[in-house]
């Protein structure tokens, strides 16, 4: 039975303005009449006529509506084409065998509004058959809430109102994001509902959340409702994700048997990166390459290209019609020599028209919003699998699906650092303590485990204990990277700005993944640092990562 006490544990949860609930196997319906008492309207869902009828006896009221139907299909409730402010499910899940609760889940998202919530009470115990019950984790009901883009909220435990002691229930909370837009639910269909013959479409917007989230300091204003970005930086995140994908031979498409044969992106060049003559892990933006390796860069982005263009940035479109990323054409800026993956190369290929909504929600949801690109690709790669009769590793799989960041590199800071000391003093950036070869370390000012950057830009000389046991992993707050502005400026200039070798890579990568820097061709240190300031704030708004003070 279910216990009694389900309702003012997420009762702060829900919206301010009662909506509607739709309520899954209600059983006596108590759960729905509690919702119509708060006011809302509500579709109360029973697994059979019986219960349905004897529910609807016991709460006979205008404020909900009965409905026959049962999970995982709730073919009923779909066919309704509603989408509720509160999906519940009482004591319900662990009636569903494991093998249904995938399908299930997909269900109850798709009933979902966006900033909507799903609430389920499921009860904590091992597999009884005779009772159709059975085990049900709550981890795994989070990873597929994490892996459909949904928000978990912390959840409790309770134990059992009629006394039973091996009885004891989970009360969870997952709420779908909502940026106030359209943008979540127009990727939300494309993600789980847009007809695919191929995972193009996912590795678009993949590629272009890659793009918000690490280089958003490539993308340009176009009037008020569009960014432009770089088609050659799509393109370059598209071929980051997919050469794993190829070299463990996980088909793309139904016509995809092997390696990247029938792609239509896998030409010469990209077998040849695929080969390892250039080593994928060099693709980034601000790189640079000279003689053959250029060449096979170049041609492997160009062919990159013109499958995005044609292909997924031509048939994703709106319900009504229209491209959601149209292709701006670009001009042939490079023929041979030395290549270097910067904006102006980058954008030489064109560029594609981003909807400034759906921007924003990919800089600020990326997080929610790629594990669930990542688990429908992973749902289609294994379909066309099953069909080829082929059958996949699924360690091998997540091991593809993972984006490899740049290396934890600090060498180049840390051998300019070694070398300011030799020539004279060098301090701590946060502290003004001067600084020893026994102390100094090369602190990432926004941290690492936040948002990977080793760009020179967010590498700071830092003395080891403060940086060790005070800052860690914490942001600077606004107030000490205001404090420490002099200091930090002091070390851009003498490590890389009168260094002649480092200087060209030092104001790419700031122009590559700061804000506000794309339009400013003469970019001096006071620049980069009001960057900096923006990235802090924009970091501090949307992962709420701890601070740290320098106090």
């Amino acid at each position: 039975m279910q216990p009694e006490n389900l309702h003012g544990w997420f009762s702060h949860l829900l919206p301010e303005a009662p909506g509607l609930v739709i309520d899954i196997g209600a059983g006596s319906g108590r759960d729905a009449a509690w919702f119509a008492s708060k006011g809302y309207r509500v579709i109360a869902v029973e697994p059979s006529k019986n219960m349905r009828v004897e529910a609807q006896k016991r709460h006979d009221t205008p404020a909900i509506q009965w409905l026959s139907d049962r999970l995982p299909s709730l073919t009923a409730t779909m066919a309704l084409g509603v989408s509720a402010d509160v999906v519940h499910l009482g004591a319900v899940w662990m009636h569903l065998p494991a093998a249904d609760r995938t399908r299930a889940f997909r269900k109850l998202v798709s009933l979902t509004r966006s900033g909507g919530l799903i609430v389920m009470t499921i009860r904590d115990g091992a597999e009884d058959q005779g009772r159709g019950f059975h085990a049900a984790d709550v981890e795994d009901i989070e990873n597929l809430a994490r892996a459909h883009g949904l928000v978990v909220l912390p959840r409790q435990k309770v134990a059992d109102l009629l006394g039973r002691k091996d009885v004891q229930w989970h009360q969870i909370a997952l709420r779908l994001p909502d940026d106030g837009t359209n943008a979540l639910p127009i990727l939300r269909h494309i993600i789980l509902n847009d007809s695919k013959t191929s995972t193009y479409k996912l590795g678009l917007l993949r590629a272009l959340c890659r793009a918000a989230a690490g280089a958003a300091g490539m993308a340009k204003d176009q009037g008020d409702d569009h960014v432009v970005v770089p088609l050659g930086l799509v393109a370059l995140n598209w071929l980051r994700l997919y050469l794993p994908l190829l070299a463990a031979d996980l088909p793309q498409s139904s016509l995809n048997i092997k390696g990247g044969e029938r792609l239509d992106f896998c030409k010469e060049s990209t077998r040849a990166i695929l080969a390892g003559v250039v080593p994928a892990i060099n693709l980034r933006p601000g790189a640079t390459f000279s003689s053959q390796d250029a060449k096979i860069v170049h041609s492997a982005l160009k062919a990159a290209a013109v499958t995005i263009r044609d292909n997924p940035a031509h048939f994703t479109t709106y319900a009504q019609g229209g491209a959601i990323f149209p292709y701006v054409a670009g001009s042939k800026t490079w023929s041979c020599g030395t290549l270097t993956l910067d904006a102006t190369y980058l954008a030489s290929f064109g560029a594609l028209l981003v909807p400034r909504d759906i921007w924003r929600a990919m800089q600020r949801y990326s997080a929610w919003i790629e594990p669930s690109i990542v688990a429908e690709w992973i749902r289609i790669i294994k379909g066309y699998a099953q069909r080829m009769t082929r059958t996949l590793n699924d360690g091998a799989i997540a091991a593809a699906m993972t984006w490899i960041e740049p290396d934890r590199d600090v060498a180049i800071a840390r051998t300019r650092a070694l070398s300011l000391m030799d020539q004279g003093s060098l301090y701590c950036v946060w502290s003004g303590k001067q600084l020893t070869t026994q102390t100094l370390d090369m602190d990432h000012a926004f941290p690492w485990s936040a948002w990977p950057c080793g760009d020179l830009w967010n590498l700071m000389p830092s003395h080891r204990a403060l940086n060790q046991k005070k800052k860690k992993d914490k942001l600077p707050t606004a107030d000490l990277l205001s404090r420490s502005r002099d200091s930090v400026l002091s070390w851009w200039r003498d490590a890389y700005e009168r260094a002649d070798h480092l200087a060209p890579q030092f104001i790419s990568e700031a122009k590559t993944s700061l804000p506000t820097l794309w339009q400013n061709d003469g970019l001096e240190l006071g620049d980069i640092f009001e960057g900096m300031r923006f990235q802090r704030l924009r970091l501090w708004r949307d992962q709420q990562i701890p601070e740290w003070d320098g106090l």
